[in-house]
């Protein structure tokens, strides 16, 4: 696959000035006030997977508005201690799955709270969490209520994103000290969006984060997501400025500018679906509105690959760096039959 975007050297400066619109802190500050009026665990029931080294249960917490979000949570089985916990979001048009789909955060031996991701199941993978809110727009999530940027699905997703952190503190056998965001993709921003939301998160793992530098990904692929905003536009011609105003309430540039926690990030330089040059506009302004010195962070690249990235190489790379950020994951375990409750 051929490069498409800036080259390297260039990447590694590259950090544009992205629209951001005055009462950006206000809208999120609101937004999640507004979410926190409700009590974020609903529903934590054990789930018989067949794994017998994992505990899983079936969490149902409240996301934007109250409404019921679904999520796996796994951890070693019989395991006493508190552990740092991983909470992951899914890629874009997936669901989370069933609880053995998504296994390597607990067999490292961490705790592993996966979000559902709203109205999303059914293109790659299931899901159980429907979006009940309507609004203007296109057919697509990335459409849907994109003309106003309190109708959009994204200030719902990420909204749910920062209360599955919330709701993974209040489970039992969680560190609340020690809980790290991660995500691919779609999941990739999506815990961008929680690094900038959060305060106090532990750790950040982003690989090709979607989201990032809107404006100009919308302009530069094709490919979806992306691709499906500007089919969008291309009917809906007059509904540009809606658009892009709604948009930079969701950049992850944004968000990467008021993050605080040490960040791990991977890109392929080929991925024509998260061009690199988006992700990189948010990983060389990671912490830069914080007024405190940046956080420490690292870029993995990988020159011959796409929107897959380094797959495999690449997780082995995250697991060493959150084992040296969180500490270590191995907790003695409970006498037999006493499996975390």
């Amino acid at each position: 696959m051929p490069r498409f975007d800036l080259p390297l050297d260039q990447l590694r400066r590259y950090a544009p000035t992205v629209a951001e619109p005055a009462d950006f802190d206000d809208f999120w500050r609101g937004t999640l006030a507004e979410a926190a009026t409700t009590p974020v665990l609903l529903d934590v029931r054990p789930e018989r997977t067949g794994l017998p080294l994992l505990d899983t249960w079936d969490v149902t917490f409240a996301g934007f508005g109250g409404d019921p979000v679904r999520a796996w949570y796994t951890r070693p089985a019989a395991v006493r201690a508190p552990l740092p916990t991983v909470v992951e979001y899914v890629g874009y048009g997936r669901g989370r799955g069933l609880p053995h789909e998504r296994l390597t955060w607990p067999v490292a031996g961490y705790a592993h709270l996966l979000m559902d991701s709203r109205g999303q199941s059914g293109r790659y993978g299931v899901g159980d969490t429907p979006d009940p809110h309507g609004a203007p727009g296109g057919p697509w999530p990335v459409t849907w209520g994109i003309l106003d940027p309190h109708d959009y699905h994204y200030r719902r997703l990420i909204t749910d994103a920062v209360r599955a952190v919330e709701a993974a503190r209040a489970l039992p056998g969680v560190d609340p000290d020690r809980v790290a965001a991660a995500g691919n993709s779609q999941g990739g921003g999506l815990a961008l969006a929680v690094a900038g939301l959060v305060g106090d998160l532990a750790a950040l793992l982003s690989t090709a984060p979607f989201l990032c530098h809107v404006q100009r990904a919308i302009e530069l692929t094709d490919a979806s997501p992306y691709g499906e905003i500007a089919q969008y536009l291309a009917v809906h011609r007059e509904s540009e400025e809606a658009v892009r105003r709604t948009l930079s309430y969701v950049d992850g540039v944004s968000f990467a500018r008021r993050a605080s926690a040490p960040a791990h990030f991977g890109i392929g330089l080929c991925d024509t679906v998260c061009p690199p040059s988006t992700g990189f506009a948010a990983y060389n302004q990671y912490g830069a509105a914080t007024g405190r010195p940046t956080p420490a962070r690292e870029m993995h690249t990988y020159p011959f690959n796409g929107h897959e990235g380094g797959e495999a190489v690449h997780t082995r790379r995250q697991l060493r760096w959150l084992a040296g950020v969180l500490g270590s994951s191995r907790a003695a375990p409970a006498a037999a039959g006493s499996a975390a409750r």
